[in-house]
């Protein structure tokens, strides 16, 4: 049995870079409806094809006037709503009910609350001054033609489909989501709806890494589970290789007898790392077949999923062209002390809340790597440096955001 990996261990800073090199260039664009765009990445400027909104609209209800007429009763002669299509032309001592969002009669440059109003037997009069553009919005007051609404690289939010649709923009054309298939290894790996015999395990990290492949935003393929049989495992990995962009398996990256997936990616394509110094999930690895971005994270369900964010997470991004891949890093304040690993950095499972206008950061307990409990609820990885020294609370770390803080 080898007592000693033949892969150099590399720190996270250059792995992050060899991750950032393989995923730089995103994928292909396509066309979806501005409706069902949410959450996609643009890969095509937006901008406006006109002024917004095209004329002068009042913000209240109320009535248009003009305003030189001056403080003298006008005469009401009729009623515009938002939308009616009426084209209504005010000549001076006149006036016209209008509601909010209406366009505003020619002839008229400002709109008087009906607050402020009195209309008795046809005639109106108000309270206060009046100057032109009271209450009214200009035209392009919203937005200019030619004005850049959504670069390329910006996530398509719900605000922005509203304003997607309100241009009328039946299309939008955005980067292609990464497709990725997951496949897991293992003798001892079981379906997790099966019944399991003596030391074997239930397959979770399958059913966590595609569910963390959508919340992502990209297409996840599962593969299934391959057992320690090298041709098996091969066969798998190819079918990952033909059917996505981005394969990711779990387990068999490690020293043990039956760990083949390192060899075989060595052999099919060229591996960029094959240990990271970091904790937990010192085995990960990052390998090239072809067009295919291939991660080989840990068996272990937590090293897994901490992997996948560290690592996997942002090259999907870049894939799919978002210009900001990285999770969120801020600085918070630990609630206990906390003892460094010797020798890597070691990234924390933790729930981060505001608390006394500040962020405080509570582990989630126990942190090993099979202990999937410590990721129930958590919504930072706490990045604790290595060091000889405890960390008191109250001391300030860096933590990544994988979820809303309280």
């Amino acid at each position: 049995m080898q007592r000693e990996s033949s892969w150099p261990m590399v720190t996270v800073a250059d792995a992050h870079a060899a991750v950032a090199r393989v995923s730089a260039i995103p994928l292909g664009h396509e066309r979806v409806p501005s409706h069902q765009a949410a959450g996609r990445v643009v890969a095509k400027v937006v901008s406006a094809p006109a002024d917004m909104p095209a004329e002068p609209r009042a913000t209240v209800d109320g009535y248009a006037i003009c305003s030189s007429d001056g403080d003298t009763a006008r005469q009401v002669v009729g009623e515009l709503t938002a939308g009616d299509g009426q084209r209504v032309t005010l000549v001076a001592g006149q006036a016209v009910r209008i509601m909010t969002g209406a366009p505003l009669p020619a002839g008229a440059d400002a709109a008087v609350m009906v607050e402020r109003t009195n209309e008795h037997a046809g005639q109106l009069t108000y309270t206060g001054s009046v100057r032109a553009g009271d209450c009214v919005i200009q035209p392009g007051s919203d937005m200019r033609a030619g004005d850049v609404i959504m670069p390329v690289g910006s996530v398509v939010a719900p605000g922005d489909v509203g304003l997607l649709t309100t241009i009328g923009l039946r299309h939008v054309t955005v980067y292609r989501r990464p497709v990725v298939a997951v496949l897991s290894t293992g003798d001892e790996v079981y379906p997790y709806d099966q019944s399991i015999p003596y030391g074997g395990v239930r397959d979770s990290n399958s059913p966590a890494l595609l569910a963390a492949i959508a919340a992502a935003g990209c297409e996840g393929i599962a593969l299934g589970i391959a057992p320690d049989q090298p041709e098996l495992q091969r066969a798998r990995v190819r079918e990952g290789l033909a059917r996505a962009d981005v394969l990711i398996t779990s387990g068999g990256v490690s020293m043990g007898t039956r760990d083949f997936i390192k060899p075989l990616l060595a052999e099919l394509g060229q591996v960029q790392f094959g240990r990271i110094a970091f904790k937990p999930g010192k085995p990960t690895m990052c390998a090239v077949v072809g067009s295919t971005v291939v991660f080989g994270l840990p068996g272990n369900p937590v090293s897994s999923l901490v992997s996948f964010e560290v690592f996997v997470r942002p090259a999907l991004r870049r894939l799919m062209g978002d210009a900001t891949p990285e999770r969120p890093r801020v600085s918070v304040h630990i609630a206990d002390a906390i003892m460094p690993s010797p020798d890597r950095p070691e990234y924390m499972r933790a729930i981060v809340r505001w608390q006394d206008g500040r962020l405080v950061a509570t582990t989630t307990g126990a942190q090993g790597s099979s202990r999937l409990l410590s990721m129930r609820a958590a919504n930072a990885l706490l990045i604790i440096a290595p060091g000889e020294q405890r960390l008191h609370a109250g001391s300030l770390v860096d933590a990544l955001l994988v979820g809303d803080v309280n």
